[in-house]
């Protein structure tokens, strides 16, 4: 059986931890945690220091799979899910219909690649409530595109999640459904009710947990 390490950032801030840790839970396959504190430049080790033995790319996160007297590292958020879904199926990450599949695909990906200025206005602070500034234009485009896609696939495929099951596309907004909640920008019923159902998964629990207690000791 393949070990899994996941290297992931400070819980409060790392959006792009989150990620492949919602996949990775939703595979049910054991795994270890390796936490770096972000943002640490006048310490030591740094937090460069502290993520380069575990990443080629020198950022969070990382997938480490011990297989067979091997290791290989996966790094990218994106990347490290595609990978989870490949190895465990069973799992169901991606739709089984090949049409659907192609148009979570295109949600992850939209996601991956695009949203700079929600990314730059509501960034992720997950354990607090926050007033957000004056949104830009730009932002509540963005804010609006994200939530008419959600209420779509919503709408089109009627299930729990934007596909039916939850899948890497959730995977890829979870952290979104935090920065909305963290700012409380206003959704539609049912977008609302499927970002309570992401908040209720157990990973975003225990991501929770782990945020409030940064939060609790000082480190955010």
């Amino acid at each position: 059986m393949a070990r899994y390490t996941l290297i992931v950032g400070t819980r409060s801030w790392s959006s792009w931890s989150l990620r492949p840790f919602v996949a990775l839970k939703a595979t049910g396959a054991p795994y270890e945690l390796v936490d770096i504190r972000l943002r640490q430049t006048e310490h030591h080790p740094t937090t460069k220091e502290q993520i380069r033995p575990h990443s080629p790319s020198g950022k969070v996160p990382a997938l480490k799979i011990e297989e067979d007297g091997h290791t290989l590292t996966v790094w990218d958020s994106l990347a490290i899910c595609e990978t989870l879904a490949e190895r465990h199926p069973e799992a169901g990450l991606w739709p089984a219909d090949p049409a659907k599949r192609a148009v979570a695909r295109s949600y992850a990906a939209e996601m991956h690649s695009g949203f700079p200025d929600v990314r730059d206005q509501l960034t992720m602070d997950f354990a607090r409530k926050k007033e957000p500034s004056e949104l830009r234009d730009d932002t509540k485009a963005q804010v609006a595109r994200i939530l008419s896609s959600w209420d779509s696939a919503l709408d089109q495929y009627k299930g729990e999640f934007l596909f039916g099951n939850l899948s890497v596309a959730d995977c890829m907004y979870a952290p979104v459904v935090s920065r909305f909640l963290t700012y409380g920008v206003q959704t539609s019923a049912s977008v609302k009710s499927y970002m309570d159902r992401i908040m209720a998964l157990p990973a975003m629990q225990e991501w929770r947990k782990a945020a409030q207690a940064e939060v609790d000791a000082g480190l955010v």
